[in-house]
């Protein structure tokens, strides 16, 4: 299974969050020879510190990558048999006309919705003006989707790491996590720990002044380049501490061993979820409001206590919502409250487990359909 997996970053690290997750289960899982066309590596960087931003050509985690953006490199290099562009992105138009002299067959990997029409449009083929033979394949929440990005030791890797405790100390010093926040997490009894990742119009003062009204420990932990108007500081029962960008492993650690998760985008939602703790989904915005309609879909699946969809809603400045952000969070992380989230989110984890994940789904379907092209 020779394949070209291309990827444009737009939204930050979420598309590319995505394709090198898949990338390497891919390849690890599924025995796939992996060449990852990719146009910005600044940005891919940032997630895999291995990588040469500055290299045409280079080889991580046994995939060869390569940097789009250098048209001279593509311009007559031989297609895969199987191409998959990431978000229904598209390849050159010299690699096209290659693609149509090759057959080789292109899969659009589209978006994650919970929306019930994905589950019509999953595998059917894409009509292009250009004939290369195309299919859709959607990421999904059933069965009749092509399930989840979940590598097949994740489940193992989560629960021995929430009981390796110097292992989550180590951790936060990685993170750049002082001694005081330190502190607030492992001394104070009920001390509560969250992560923060949100996009800049997330209303994080209000979220802020419902952490302190709580008054709760908590320590509260932002990312380099997220809400950058914080700094490290205490306010009350609250200890806010900037941190290092993480590398995915590690953000995967982080959200296991939280208490609550604010994610955004669609890489990190989904690793909420394989976390099984409480999470705010901080869904991208779209024109016309669209991604509010993915964001009904979402809680209309993950069967959350009325709170804390409410929460959800407010963060999201969904019209829907019936409480101000504050007062939203203040019902919603009450000890009480918190415990029926995280049982809510728990079920919700162990119903998304007994579904295929997506690098087994697309491999299954890719397959299917090199044999019948006569691959």
């Amino acid at each position: 299974m020779r394949a070209d997996v291309f990827c444009r970053v737009i939204d930050n690290f979420g598309d590319i969050g995505v394709t090198w997750r898949l990338a390497r289960q891919l390849t690890a899982e599924c025995g796939w020879d992996v060449r990852l066309w990719v146009d910005d590596l600044a940005v891919f960087g940032k997630i895999e510190p291995r990588l040469q931003p500055d290299a045409a050509i280079q080889t991580v985690c046994g995939l060869r990558i390569v940097r789009w953006n250098q048209s001279r490199e593509i311009a007559d290099v031989e297609p895969a048999g199987l191409v998959i562009a990431m978000f229904s992105c598209e390849p050159d138009t010299a690699y096209r006309r290659r693609m149509r002299e090759t057959s080789s067959v292109l899969i659009n990997v589209e978006y994650l919705s919970a929306e019930s029409w994905v589950e019509g449009c999953h595998t059917l083929p894409a009509l292009r003006a250009d004939g290369i033979p195309a299919h859709y394949f959607f990421p999904g929440f059933n069965p009749r989707t092509g399930g989840l990005p979940r590598e097949a030791a994740l489940e193992h890797d989560r629960l021995a790491w929430l009981g390796d405790r110097p292992g989550q100390r180590a951790l936060m010093h990685r993170a750049g996590v002082s001694a005081q926040g330190i502190d607030v997490w492992g001394s104070a009894q009920g001390a509560r720990l969250v992560s923060l990742f949100c996009y800049p119009h997330a209303p994080v003062d209000a979220l802020l002044d419902a952490l302190v009204a709580l008054g709760t420990p908590t320590l509260l932990l932002v990312p380099e380049g997220i809400a950058p108007e914080l700094g490290s500081q205490s306010r009350g029962a609250l200890r806010i501490e900037r941190i290092a960008f993480l590398t995915q492993p590690d953000y995967d650690r982080l959200l296991w061993m939280a208490d609550l998760n604010f994610v955004r985008g669609e890489d990190s939602i989904v690793r909420a979820i394989w976390a099984g703790k409480p999470a705010v989904w901080h869904i991208y915005p779209q024109t016309d409001d669209a991604h509010l309609a993915k964001l009904r879909a979402w809680l209309s699946i993950a069967n959350l206590p009325e709170p804390a969809e409410t929460a959800i809603l407010a963060w999201n400045g969904h019209p829907d919502a019936i409480h101000t952000v504050q007062t939203a969070f203040n019902d919603s992380l009450s000890p009480s409250m918190i415990g029926d989230w995280t049982a809510a989110t728990a079920l919700f984890l162990r119903e998304q487990q007994k579904i295929p994940d997506l690098a087994h789904s697309l491999d299954r379907f890719c397959r299917g359909k090199l044999t019948a092209a006569g691959r």
